[in-house]
């Protein structure tokens, strides 16, 4: 059955990525390298926009915005140049922001995500390169703020700008889009997501194909789907009670989970583009198939490649394709010799499964190790080895460790400062899999002392048996093979 979109909900979405893998910004040859740095310390007189400075353009940063343009299977323009977008705001210290208008060097593209009903096409309208603005940081509420610091630090540094049409239909398709679009860009390696304001979302979003709004500036996104859930109610009940929806600009208050009115929408009119005259326009079509060659393995090939090659399943494929890190890491683990399927599983189920609990975020992978930092505070660093991977699975495989005991040596790991082998971590833990003479007396001493319990399963309650192996495990200390003491008990019981 085709996905049906009564409320008319469209939602497109514009991504400005910044291209921070780059040594240099687009325009000087100030360092990228600024996150740690004070306030106003990567500057020179070209990203501060003084008179009588000249811009020169990265070429890098030119491959790069190709490279993302042929990954999205976009059309690469045969001329492309810069103009002059002009508007006020303290960020912007020349008074204007050199980008691309109608010449942009990525025109119509796509990107296939999983959508409401199955594989969902999301188009892409363009794909253009622009210079970031500088960074405010409001004292209190942007509401309420009683002042504004600026940090020129960010000014200058190469973006892509990359549109999409609005052919998303719910909040959960355009954070979709939004993980897919990152997993591209991250096997391209033109970007580090994990910096701040390495990807800032602009969301524009209707209802009942009416008048748009867009939703400016959100970091995250989990933030892209909450204010999108927040805007379409929101809409809903305006129209609801008779008002009318305005073409306007609005503010995602991540703390509160609501929109703010900030001012009418512009137009394209109302910026006033020209052409930028300090940048002459640009023939980039002679370089396009050279860096066709350097492209890597892309997401949706990895993932087919990794089905047919391991035998494993769609969805493992999905998870471990993910993160480019990610998949690199399960190739070192199978490439020991381990099973495939065996190595998917705890890879992606269990492994990255703890990630994710934990909020930790993958940072890297050096062919042996994969490294990862807290999303929420990068001082918070750790690491996991193939060979602790390669180790721990094989004890399992061998039967020496219970899975309820392997789980708790990666948790052991992910969380621990001191460097460990899986079976140094077992032994201090008293974590290896409980003989066989010890589990047979836990069952009987459970048996004998939840004669309540006993009766109840024996009378049809079959939940009284997982409290039964529940005791069993607390009596082994988790050593126990949960399986192992369900067929003991009910052997016992049952005869």
């Amino acid at each position: 059955m085709a996905y049906e979109n009564p409320d008319g909900i469209r939602i497109g979405l514009e991504i400005h990525v910044q291209l921070n893998k780059l040594k240099t910004k687009m325009f000087c040859g100030c360092s990228t390298d600024y996150h740690n740095a004070a306030p106003n310390t990567h500057t020179c007189p070209i990203c501060l926009g003084l008179p009588g400075t000249l811009p020169v353009l990265n070429k890098k940063a030119v491959e790069a915005a190709i490279k993302v343009g042929l990954a999205l299977e976009g059309e690469i323009a045969e001329e492309t140049q810069f103009h002059r977008k002009n508007y006020f705001y303290p960020d912007l210290p020349k008074g204007f922001q050199v980008t691309q208008f109608d010449f942009p060097i990525v025109g119509k593209g796509k990107v296939v995500i999983e959508g409401e009903d199955g594989e969902h096409v999301v188009g892409i309208t363009r794909a253009h390169m622009e210079e970031d603005p500088g960074k405010l940081v409001h004292i209190g509420s942007i509401e309420k703020s009683k002042g504004v610091l600026i940090d020129y630090n960010r000014s200058g540094m190469s973006l892509i700008e990359t549109v999409t049409d609005p052919d998303m239909r719910s909040p959960k398709e355009a954070r979709r889009f939004l993980d897919k679009f990152r997993n591209i860009l991250e096997y391209l390696d033109v970007f580090d997501g994990n910096l701040e304001g390495a990807m800032r979302v602009d969301a524009n979003v209707s209802v009942y194909w009416g008048t748009r709004v867009e939703i400016k500036n959100i970091s995250s996104h989990k933030g892209v789907e909450r204010a999108l859930l927040y805007e379409i109610m929101r809409q809903k009940n305006v129209i609801r009670r008779g008002g009318k929806i305005l073409l306007e600009t609005r503010h995602f208050d991540e703390g509160r989970g609501v929109t703010i009115s900030m001012r009418t929408k512009e137009e394209a009119e109302d910026y006033r583009y020209f052409r930028e005259p300090d940048l002459m326009p640009m023939r980039v079509t002679s370089w396009i198939p050279a860096i066709k060659e350097t492209l890597p393995e892309l997401p949706d090939a990895k993932r087919a490649r990794f089905m047919e090659q391991y035998g494993i399943t769609d969805m493992h494929a999905k998870s471990l394709t993910s993160k480019i890190m990610l998949a690199d890491f399960y190739e070192g683990v199978c490439a020991t010799g381990m099973d495939p399927k065996t190595a998917a599983t705890w890879t992606a189920d269990v492994f990255l499964g703890e990630l994710n609990y934990r909020d930790l975020a993958i940072s890297s992978y050096d062919g042996m190790t994969i490294g990862f930092i807290h999303a929420k505070d990068p001082e918070i660093e750790n690491s996991f080895k193939v060979p602790d991977m390669v180790e721990l699975v094989t004890l399992f495989a061998e039967g020496k460790v219970s899975d309820r005991s392997a789980v708790e040596v990666i948790r052991a790991i992910l969380d621990g400062t001191e460097e460990k082998t899986p079976s140094q971590i077992i032994e201090e833990k008293g974590l290896f899999k409980a003989e066989d003479d010890l589990v047979t007396r836990a069952v009987a001493e459970t048996i004998s002392e939840n004669a309540a319990a006993v009766q109840d399963y024996l009378g049809g309650a079959e939940k009284s048996l997982n409290f039964l192996v529940g005791q069993v495990m607390k009596k082994t200390k988790g050593t126990a093979d949960a399986k192992t003491a369900r067929e003991l008990i009910v052997k016992e019981l049952k005869g």
